[in-house]
């Protein structure tokens, strides 16, 4: 690909939104084009943002696929280590500098850290996707979809719950089948699929015998179990816990819920694993919302809301096509978190991409965090949805996070950072060094060679460099390069590029961590064992109560999703390096059946963020002169 930027080292790299508004994007349709994508598989949003319809799959299926590189971290600081930065800059060297057809798979961010304390996620300085400020806001409103959808079965819960409460089993049957003109009923698709599930096999309402006709038309959904809660892409801590249903109209029907974030609804999950449109109507039907008095879990399609669910989400199915600042093309997807979700992007845009790139491509799929929630999520959730098999995994790294794990002074976001990470000190990185080793050593666990991104700040010394170096390859990685793509763009991670076509020819011996038939606990204490370096696991009395429950409705064979902070190896984040012999807390665990996991709380993980005494949103405003956004980070 032509590179639009020849950016070089200057003394002051301008921000990030600077850089982005100074380049002139290619029109999307001419990236697509490039590509292998079809102007009638094109589904324009303006001239820089597009969606890729599914017929591609059909027409490429019989093409091979390209390599596949999954980018992880070690243990980032609150700051983040530069993982999407080092994607994007990778994807620019191997396609802009080295001649190589590659593609881009990220997720889309949320607008909560975006107003809030972290700021957008479309890289940063010569290695970004643009336009920036479409990446870090609607773009094409996939998140607003998922929102709408969320909350659609939320309102159908609860008013579900409303009516039942004041009407008889003939009186609901009558409401939910109600006789036509001629006087004839029918039962619409969706319940037809509730009553297969409750092994009634007719098709005619006026068959069903009184029983029948109660089992189907009463959920007596318990309200204790309700694990579903309406979402917003917004940081709000004050809507973490609310009481609803206190209108007159109500009837006093009030109940204790939530607010998550958006992208920690189950539909964001849905949206990241699910293959195709079939799958993904059936993995929204499934999902569990909470179990009737009996024990019994209800779905989606026991509400009788899967297909509305389906119809809201049709077009957030397609990948979104955007491009790099020299001009490679990206596919932005789905945005599960990495701590609270699997954290992921989409399998359609990796399978799409690895398809367009041909077997000599490549494609590159960032995990969110690090190799210990992330990429071990990729692996174990991820890969074994797609069944794609990964050639490399990329390690990214800073001095400034192995010097923190070494016991370095508290990094705190929007604070100056102690001398200590800006001069030399080898003692201090040496500690820290346990961390990397853990991180590398957990990802050759998975059988896949292990190349180490060592990101570049200003303030690295040669002599640091050569330590993370040699630390790397002792613990088993194939190579460890620095990498300056920030400053330069994709020239700065060239050397990066080389090092992962030589470790991609090399054969992977991909194995899974744990099989799905292990019970619950086996997963979770193999995970922590394994990946965390944990000596064991305590349940509290609920999640004890929850493995019985998934147990005996069949669940215990998905695999397991942890819900743990993002900066510690442990459930503690007080915990750097790489701590042994701490016992992991499970207080909770969920079930997101349709997604296809179970996911333990680990300690107090919140799912929705809450705002600083100074957000982001302060800085962010626009230029009534130019229209043009300034401040975005």
């Amino acid at each position: 690909m032509m590179s639009k930027l020849n950016p070089v080292v200057h003394a002051r790299v301008p921000s990030d939104i600077e850089i982005a508004q100074a380049a002139k994007p290619i029109p999307i349709e001419h990236v697509a084009a490039e590509a292998g994508i079809l102007s009638e598989e094109l589904e324009l949003y303006g001239r820089t943002k597009a969606k890729v319809h599914l017929s591609i799959v059909n027409r490429l299926k019989d093409a091979p696929d390209g390599n596949y590189v999954v980018i992880t971290a070690i243990t980032p600081t609150p700051l983040g280590e530069g993982k999407t930065t080092t994607t994007v800059g990778l994807s620019q060297a191997l396609g802009a500098h080295l001649g190589r057809r590659v593609f881009t798979c990220v997720r889309q961010p949320s607008q909560g850290p975006t107003f809030g304390i972290k700021g957008g996620a479309a890289g940063g300085g010569y290695s970004q996707i643009i336009p920036m400020e479409d990446f870090n806001l609607h773009l094409t409103g996939d998140i607003h979809a998922i929102t709408a959808a969320n909350n659609l079965l939320a309102a159908a819960i609860d008013t579900r719950i409303f009516h039942e409460k004041t009407q008889s089993d003939e009186a609901l049957f009558n409401r939910l089948c109600p006789p036509a003109k001629d006087g004839s009923r029918r039962f619409s698709p969706v319940m037809l699929r509730r009553l297969r599930n409750l092994g009634i096999n007719k098709t005619d309402p006026e068959e069903l015998t009184a029983e029948e006709r109660s089992r189907f038309a009463r959920l007596d959904i318990d309200p204790d179990s309700i694990t579903w809660r309406r979402v917003l892409d917004t940081s709000d801590r004050m809507l973490r816990q609310i009481t609803i249903g206190q209108g007159p109209e109500e009837k006093g029907m009030t109940r204790v819920t939530g607010f998550d974030i958006t992208v920690a609804s189950e539909i964001m999950a849905v949206l990241a694993l699910t293959t195709d449109l079939a799958d993904m109507r059936e993995r929204l039907g499934r999902m569990v919302i909470g179990t009737n008095r009996a024990g019994t879990p209800v779905t989606a399609d026991d509400l009788g809301v899967g297909g509305a669910l389906t119809v809201l989400m049709k077009d957030a199915i397609m990948p979104n096509l955007m491009q790099t600042l020299e001009g490679t093309p990206a596919f932005v997807h789905a945005g599960p978190f990495a701590n609270i979700a699997h954290g992921n992007s989409s399998i359609v845009a990796d399978k799409i991409a690895l398809k367009l790139v041909g077997e000599d491509g490549f494609v590159l799929t960032e995990a969110g965090f690090g190799a210990d929630i992330g990429m071990e999520k990729f692996f174990n959730i991820k890969c074994r949805y797609s069944g794609l098999v990964p050639n490399c995994v990329v390690l990214v790294a800073t001095i400034r996070a192995l010097k923190m794990h070494g016991g370095g002074p508290k990094v705190v976001a929007g604070q100056p950072l102690d001398a200590a990470y800006t001069e030399e000190n080898l003692e201090l990185l040496q500690k820290g060094g346990s961390n990397l080793v853990r991180m590398v050593q957990n990802a050759r666990h998975f059988g896949v060679p292990v190349v180490v991104a060592v990101n570049r700040f200003s303030t690295d010394t040669e002599a640091e460099t050569d330590l993370v170096r040699r630390m790397a390859i002792a613990a088993g990685a194939e190579d460890a390069v620095m990498t300056n793509h920030w400053a330069e763009g994709g020239a700065g991670a060239v050397e990066l590029g080389r090092a992962i076509i030589a470790a991609c020819q090399k054969r992977a011996s991909f194995r899974f961590l744990y099989p799905l038939e292990m019970s619950i606990k086996d997963k979770i204490e193999t995970i922590v064992r394994e990946m965390y370096g944990g000596a064991g696991v305590e349940y509290s009395p609920q999640a004890e109560k929850k493995i019985e429950l998934y147990t005996r409705n069949g669940f215990d064979k998905l695999p397991i999703c942890m819900a743990k902070t993002h900066l510690s190896l442990s459930h503690d984040p007080n915990l750097k390096g790489a701590p042994t012999g701490f016992i992991v807390p499970v207080r909770d665990i969920r079930a997101s059946v349709g997604a296809g996991y179970l996911y333990p709380l680990l300690g107090a993980m919140s799912t929705m963020p809450g705002l600083p005494t100074r957000p982001g949103y302060y800085d962010i405003d626009l230029d009534p002169q130019t229209g043009r956004i300034v401040g975005l980070s």
